[in-house]
This record gives C-alpha cells, structure tokens and sequence, in this order.
C-alpha cells in the first residue's frame, strides 16, 4: 500500500495549485509593470515583490494570532515566517557560492512577533545585497538559487494567504489600495 499522508492527503495537488497561482500573478504584476526584462531583472523583480508581500504580512498579522496553526503537524503562522527566513538565508550563501546546506532556523529562538519581523527583514536584506551584486551575466548560466528560494517562498506565500482568510482577515494586497494622484 503507497505512503500515505497522514496530515492532509490532498494538500499536494493544492500545494502545487496555490504554488503555481502565486508565481503566475506575481510574475503577471511584475511583467506588466515594466515589459520584458533580462533573466537577471526578472529574478530580481520577482525575489523583491514576493519578500516585500512577505514581510506586509509578517508586520500586519496580529501577534495574538502569531501562533495560529489550521491543525495538528502543521507549521503555525510564526513558524512560516521563521522557514521563510531559512529560505532566504540559504539563498544568501549559495548566492555568494558558499557550500551550504539547508539550515532550518529554529522557530522558539523567536519568540514575539517583533523578533520574527526582525529576522524576515534581516533574511531579505541579506539576500536581497547578494542578488544584487551577483553579476547579471551569471543568469545566463543559471538562475539558482534562487529561482529554488523564490517558488519556496512563493508557496509559502499561498499558505500565509489562507492562514489570513481562515482567521477572517483580508490580506494586505488584498485590500483596497488608496488612489494614485
């Protein structure tokens, strides 16, 4: 008899579903704002809108529902937040062409709301000064890691979604937006 997921046996088609939405709209935003674009800017766009998404969502959730988790064996809401940063940091090292491996924060050395902002915007700063000062040429020979660090955080981004929707909050880029004069 196949392995079965015990946790959610139809979360991998969904996963893949929310994963491959997210990329698309924010590949589709990003595009449409400034047209074609090298490999290089296109990495950059899309590593730099998708962190900045992050972190509105990681300073906007509540800190009483930091903790918030949709069931057993599930990350909850800091714990995301906390792997995201993970994710951006092993892409700061390969980025710079250190031998790395992944290295999974721990999520209880974070322990408010305000220490797991701190470490997503310090992951991001990280990565993003990497990414930039990685010549553009080197994008012509591959795009790791951080085609790699963008779908992680991509699909994590769809699941912080829900985590918003199942307590009954709109996402930030959800909202209406103010009028631009």
């Amino acid at each position: 008899m196949p392995h079965q997921n015990k946790i959610a046996p139809s979360i991998h088609p969904m996963k893949t579903i929310v994963t491959a939405l997210s990329m698309a709209l924010i590949s589709a935003a990003t595009l449409a704002a400034q047209g074609p674009r090298t490999p290089a800017q296109s990495i950059r766009a899309n590593f730099t809108q998708l962190n900045k998404e992050v972190l509105d969502m990681a300073k906007d959730f509540p800190p009483d529902k930091y903790n918030y988790r949709p069931g057993e064996g599930v990350r909850s809401f800091a714990e995301v937040m906390v792997h995201i940063a993970s994710g951006n940091i092993y892409g700061a090292k390969a980025g710079r062409g250190e031998q790395v491996k992944w290295d999974e924060l721990d999520p209880k050395d974070y322990k408010t709301k305000e220490s797991i902002v701190a470490l997503v915007q310090k992951s991001v700063d990280d990565a993003a000064a990497t990414l930039k000062a990685t010549p553009d040429e080197q994008f012509s020979k591959t795009l790791g890691p951080w085609m790699a660090v963008i779908e992680h955080e991509a699909e994590h981004f769809g699941q912080l979604n829900a985590y918003y929707r199942v307590n009954g909050i709109v996402p930030p880029q959800s909202r209406p937006q103010p009028k631009k004069n």
